[in-house]
């Protein structure tokens, strides 16, 4: 039996802290989550069950690891900083079901690994205090990775969560809320005050869950090439589709009379902004393009 208080209490994070000298690495986006009820909330937001097996990302000193080693049925915990190993083996000594490997997660084949650990690598779940520094590429490696997640719940800088929440014509509406939303059903579960760590980083954080899309939605007929296509449509916010799509595919005449054949063939105005698209639409436009030979 584990009497000593939680991980996450102010007091014994310090406690630990104090103990292995450690202090937070500017250079790894490390902030201790100090506030129980707020990863109390993380947990209910991932609806995690004894049955659930669960990846975390940057477990720190073991926070958030021993709240979910708690509710779900086996932890896997990817830590890239080598002087936390030892601590983490210390702080999560009492639970039998957690797995802490020292291993980068933009550099681990999740498929294999989640097969191992967990004799499987589907209906798995996903939750974690995303450092900030990396939040984009590890969200993006999650929703294409060829692990299918039965949802994501992520701690991210609240700026970023807005990114991938937002709508056209919203500021933050982007490249990174097309594919997103593409891939995932995201939502704002709750906000996080800067206030809930140690150290307070500058900025407010937010709970981000993310879904399975739909299958029957109309889906790219290459992941891949709409992921380009879309980041090269925002390559250039002020300026109209027409203006973005040429600077994705050429200048010259000929290639300029395709790109309006698949503009009028949508009915999308070639005027507008990119960002008053819809996912749907550049969906639409990425297949149109590849439909008349610009996207191959």
């Amino acid at each position: 039996m584990n009497n000593n208080p939680a991980i996450a209490t102010p007091a014994r994070t310090q406690a630990i802290l104090n103990r292995y000298n450690l202090s937070a690495k500017k250079s790894l986006g490390q902030n201790f989550l100090t506030d129980l009820n707020i990863l109390t909330q993380i947990t209910e937001a991932a609806e995690l069950t004894s049955n659930d097996n669960v990846i975390e990302i940057g477990p720190g000193i073991g926070g958030l690891t021993e709240q979910l080693a708690q509710r779900a049925g086996h932890v896997l915990a990817f830590e890239i900083d080598q002087n936390l190993i030892p601590v983490l083996a210390e702080t999560l000594a009492p639970y039998d079901n957690v797995t802490v490997l020292n291993q980068d997660i933009l550099q681990a084949n999740l498929p294999d690994t989640t097969k191992e650990i967990f004799g499987t690598d589907e209906g798995l779940k996903v939750v974690a205090n995303l450092p900030y520094y990396i939040t984009t590429p590890i969200v993006m490696d999650l929703i294409q990775n060829p692990v299918q997640f039965a949802n994501i719940v992520v701690m991210m800088q609240k700026e970023v969560a807005e990114r991938l929440t937002a709508t056209p014509r919203q500021k933050a509406y982007g490249s990174l809320s097309v594919i997103v939303q593409q891939l995932t059903v995201p939502e704002i579960a709750f906000t996080v005050p800067n206030t809930a760590f140690i150290p307070s980083p500058k900025v407010d954080s937010a709970i981000v869950r993310l879904l399975p899309a739909d299958p029957s939605k109309p889906q790219p007929y290459s992941q891949k090439r709409f992921i380009g296509f879309v980041r090269g449509c925002f390559m250039h916010r002020r300026k109209s589709i027409w203006n973005n799509l040429q600077g994705v595919f050429g200048k010259d005449a000929t290639t300029k009379a395709v790109i309006k054949q698949g503009l009028e063939q949508l009915n999308i105005d070639a005027g507008v902004r990119p960002e008053e698209l819809t996912v749907a639409q550049f969906v639409a436009l990425t297949d149109k393009y590849h439909e008349l030979g610009l996207l191959k």
